[in-house]
């Protein structure tokens, strides 16, 4: 497991890899920091990252719906520096109602992100705290069936599938809008959608030393029946102070998996 201890240094040069489309032999992979976060930083298109932060036991929030400070402060800075990182930070419509955030860069220095909001119904009233805190731009999600309503956002409005919204029109209607590097950051349905429909390419779960007992899950994909139907990712294994973080490849990972001989699991080098 190899610890990241991010420097003033290393993050100025990770803040101007944004978006270059350097290839991984561009940077350093033996450094931990580098590793993590370079491919974030560096892609230049069509990048979608997933973050979920959980306790021991796989729960996001208490069932009473609170989820402040389940990731120690270092797994709050890892969260803050993908946020400045990619282009564009995204949630369904559930986690603006419980946590009324604002998906702005505090912890680190860097670029707020767009905030995009999935809101299929049209269900956010206006009040929102990102309506008004004078931050980055704000784009929603709408179905071309919900209610007209009128924000201080760019409102899309998309026809809808089986499920809802389709993750990869929402996608090209960003891309439309120049932003490629997208951070999918909740909720549970919002995260299992873009993962069924293959469009993420690294999930990040990060795990803190906690138990809740019962609770809302970090994930929540369709049921399966057997453990062989299972997504299987290659992961490497990060140390964030108190938190443990697994990055997953998940479009990579079967290549990558069969290259390594039915290795599912890839714990990097001691640093």
């Amino acid at each position: 497991m190899r610890k990241i201890e991010m420097t003033e240094q290393l993050w100025t040069r990770l803040l101007a890899m944004r978006g270059s489309g350097s290839s991984a032999s561009a940077y350093d992979d033996s450094d931990a920091c580098l590793s993590l976060y370079g491919p974030i930083a560096s892609a230049s298109r069509g990048f979608v990252l997933a973050q979920v932060g959980q306790s021991l036991d796989g729960r996001v929030a208490t069932p009473a719906g609170d989820a402040r400070d389940i990731s120690g402060p270092e797994g709050i800075g890892h969260l803050h520096r993908c946020r400045a990182l990619v282009e564009a930070v995204m949630v369904g419509v559930g986690t603006v109602q419980c946590d009324d955030p604002q998906l702005s860069v505090r912890a680190v220095k860097g670029p707020n992100p767009v905030r995009v909001i999935v809101d299929c119904r049209a269900e956010l009233t206006g009040e929102e705290r990102l309506f008004h805190d004078g931050g980055a731009p704000v784009i929603v999600f709408q179905s071309v069936d919900a209610p007209l309503r009128q924000y201080d956002a760019d409102i899309i409005r998309l026809p809808t599938g089986d499920n809802g919204l389709e993750p990869q029109a929402m996608l090209d209607a960003l891309s439309a809008r120049g932003l490629s590097r997208i951070l999918v950051e909740g909720g549970a349905r919002t995260i299992a959608r873009f993962i069924e429909a293959d469009l993420v390419d690294r999930l990040h779960v990060s795990i803190a030393p906690l138990i809740i007992g019962s609770g809302p899950m970090g994930i929540s994909l369709a049921p399966i029946t057997a453990l062989n139907e299972a997504h299987r990712p290659v992961a490497d294994v990060f140390s964030l102070g108190s938190d443990v973080l697994f990055d997953c490849h998940l479009r990579a990972g079967s290549a990558r998996v069969e290259a390594r001989h039915g290795e599912k699991v890839r714990m990097a080098d001691p640093a």
